[in-house]
């Protein structure tokens, strides 16, 4: 019996997932996230190019924000993006970070429209928030007193319409 995890093949066929991509937590690399995403995405070729782009916006944000505001930014540091199909028309971005020791990711709510108008960040899980048809945060280890090991920031998108599922 083996202990080591099952990764489905790629392209999922109906529901599935991708590889897991690791990328060293700097914004320089942010392009390659975007990239390879959209080369998974490929692998589903009828998929809208407004889905892809939302998908790689909402990647490319998230990623952002996990160098920005959590240990992924650090020297070593590192963001886990995931990809996968849960239900035939949906896809589910995942994005993991190294962990921050006090915060977690929130929509800034005490800002005045002055201030939104004036800000330079937090638009990111503005951005997921309007793109996605859900999103949210949970910890990596829902465990008490883990939720310093890191936090999944996820979207999901949908419906998703492929010829398989039409």
């Amino acid at each position: 019996m083996s202990m080591m995890p099952h990764t489905p093949p790629f392209p999922p066929p109906v529901t599935g997932a991708w590889p897991c991509r690791i990328y060293p937590g700097d914004l320089a690399h942010a392009a390659r996230v975007r990239a390879e995403l959209r080369a998974d995405l490929a692998a589903l070729p009828t998929l809208s190019a407004d889905l892809v782009d939302a998908v790689e916006l909402c990647a490319s944000e998230a990623f952002a924000n996990a160098v920005a505001h959590t240990r992924s930014g650090r020297a070593g540091g590192r963001v886990v993006r995931a990809l996968t199909r849960p239900a035939p028309d949906r896809l589910r971005l995942a994005v993991v970070d190294d962990g921050a020791p006090d915060t977690a990711p929130r929509i800034p709510v005490e800002r005045t429209a002055e201030e939104w108008a004036e800000a330079e960040t937090g638009r990111g899980l503005l951005l997921i928030s309007a793109l996605a048809a859900a999103w949210g945060t949970r910890p990596v280890v829902a465990f008490p007193g883990c939720a310093h090991l890191g936090t999944v920031v996820w979207a999901e998108f949908g419906p998703v319409r492929t010829e398989a599922a039409r």
